[in-house]
């Protein structure tokens, strides 16, 4: 029997006993993880997953992924060019066990990426804490502040180059509104926020975080 699993943006088709490396999961060697988010599974097709279907697998050890070299060179007045190698942080997994149901009850611990936006990218798109329920009912009726609010008050980024209004929406939907944020990003948080935005390499090829750098400056 075979299944379908989804990790780190990524679907896998898999049966048991196969080996194959995902995006970095929060798991040390030896531990068992379940991937509950199961697109289909032997003749059952989800919609978009499988109730109660998982995929249980084995870590077997934590590598990094073949090295990739990027190199950008402008032809412009002041010629700039740029190198730089980057390998993927990845998890080999063996497949133990494909479940068609009663996921919820095996006890075994979900497989969760160390990689993902809300970790790597955690100064960009951290989420608020939530207010004491006391305090919430002291303001019930007073008007919550917009959304947009803050987009509003941070910097214009459609100054990078190749970012239009479009990006820039998401961008904000992402909760990144300065320059200085993504002037921090590591290569890990720019692999993931490429992901996110769908800006398909666009954030090394056109050097976004050297451009946020000198914006942030002034």
């Amino acid at each position: 029997m075979f299944a379908v699993l989804k990790t780190g943006g990524k679907q896998y088709k898999v049966q048991s006993g196969d080996v194959l490396r995902v995006e970095k999961l929060a798991a040390d060697a030896g531990e068992t993880v379940q991937f509950n988010e199961i697109l289909m599974v032997g003749d059952t097709i989800g919609t978009p997953t499988v109730a109660g279907a998982a995929v249980q697998a084995e870590v077997i050890e934590q590598i990094k992924g073949d090295k990739l070299i990027h190199f950008v060179r402008r032809r412009r007045k002041h010629s700039s060019k740029r190198k730089k190698g980057h390998r993927q942080q990845l998890t080999l997994l063996r497949v133990t066990d494909i479940l068609q149901s009663g996921a919820d009850k095996t006890g075994v611990k979900a497989a969760e990426g160390a990689g993902s936006v809300s970790s790597a990218a955690a100064g960009a798109v951290a989420p608020k804490p939530a207010a004491p329920k006391k305090a919430a009912a002291k303001v019930e009726s007073a008007p919550e502040p917009k959304a947009e609010a803050k987009p509003a008050a941070g910097d214009d980024l459609k100054k990078l180059s190749g970012v239009g209004p479009a990006m820039e929406k998401k961008f904000h939907e992402a909760g990144v509104t300065r320059f200085a944020q993504i002037a921090a990003w590591t290569p890990e948080q720019v692999a993931a926020m490429d992901a996110r935005l769908g800006a398909k390499g666009k954030i090394e090829k056109e050097g976004w975080v050297e451009q946020a750098k000198t914006l942030a400056k002034g």
